[in-house]
C-alpha cells in the first residue's frame, strides 16, 4: 500500500488509519498544493488533490471512502462496522457527515483566510458559523458517549476528527462546545494520532508557511 501526502490534509485521516491498523504501507511525503510543487503528481492523479492511495492495482482519491475501504479490508483493526451490525448505518453515517457537512466550509475558509485574503471576507465569517453550527450534532453525540458510535473508536471518528484538526489550525478550537473539546482531546491522545504526526514530520502551518 502506498498513501501520497500533504501534511495534516484530507491525507491526514488515511495515515491516520494506517496507523491504528499497523499494516505495512509507504509514503510519499509532498508539497502543498501537490498540483503545482511535486512535478509528473498528475500522471498518478490527474485532479492533483490528496490524498492518492494505491493498493494493489486499485487507486482512491477519497479520504473518507479509503478509511471505510481499510476498515474493511482490516476488519479486526475496529475501524468498520460490518452491514450486519445494528450500528452500521449510524456509522456509515458519520463516516460521511465528516467531509459533505463538516469539511465543506472549512475549505472555503482555508482559501479566503490563508490563500486569496481580502477577497471574500464575508464568506469566511458566514462559513465559520455555517461550520459551528454543524458541530452541535457531534456535540450531542460526544456529550454522551466517549465515541460516535458502536461505544468504541472507529473509523467515522477519525473521519470527523480530521475535521476538528483541521479547525483547530483555523484558529476554531476556543469555540467549540464543551463536548467536543474533550473529545478532541481523546482523539489527540491516541497513540496512532501522535504516530501519524511524526510521521508527516511537519504540519499545515509549517507547510503553508503560517506557523
Amino acid at each position: 500500500m502506498k498513501l501520497w501526502h500533504c501534511a495534516d490534509t484530507r491525507s491526514f485521516r488515511v495515515l491516520w488509519a494506517l496507523e491504528e491498523i499497523g499494516a505495512p504501507y509507504e509514503i510519499e511525503l509532498m508539497q502543498f498544493p501537490p498540483r503545482a510543487r511535486t512535478p509528473n503528481y498528475l500522471e498518478i492523479n490527474p485532479l492533483g488533490t490528496v490524498p492518492t492511495f494505491r493498493d494493489g492495482t486499485s487507486v482512491m482519491t477519497e479520504s473518507s471512502a479509503i478509511v471505510h475501504y481499510l476498515g474493511t479490508k482490516y476488519l479486526e483493526s475496529g475501524l468498520s462496522l460490518e452491514p450486519s451490525d445494528p450500528g452500521y448505518a449510524v456509522w456509515l453515517n458519520w463516516m460521511y457527515f465528516s467531509d459533505a457537512t463538516l469539511t465543506f466550509p472549512q475549505t472555503l475558509i482555508l482559501r479566503y483566510s490563508t490563500f486569496e485574503p481580502g477577497r471574500a471576507d464575508n464568506a469566511i465569517s458566514d462559513y465559520t458559523r455555517w461550520f459551528l453550527s454543524r458541530l452541535k450534532h457531534v456535540e450531542r453525540q460526544v456529550s454522551r458517549t466517549d465515541w460516535l458510535c458502536a461505544d468504541r473508536f472507529t473509523g467515522a471518528d477519525i473521519a470527523v476528527g480530521y475535521a476538528l484538526l483541521m479547525a483547530d489550525y483555523l484558529n476554531l478550537a476556543a469555540q467549540f462546545p464543551d463536548g467536543v473539546r474533550k473529545y478532541w482531546a481523546r482523539l489527540q491522545a491516541r497513540p496512532a494520532f501522535q504516530s501519524a504526526k511524526k510521521v508527516q514530520i511537519i504540519d499545515l502551518g509549517q507547510l503553508l508557511g503560517t506557523a
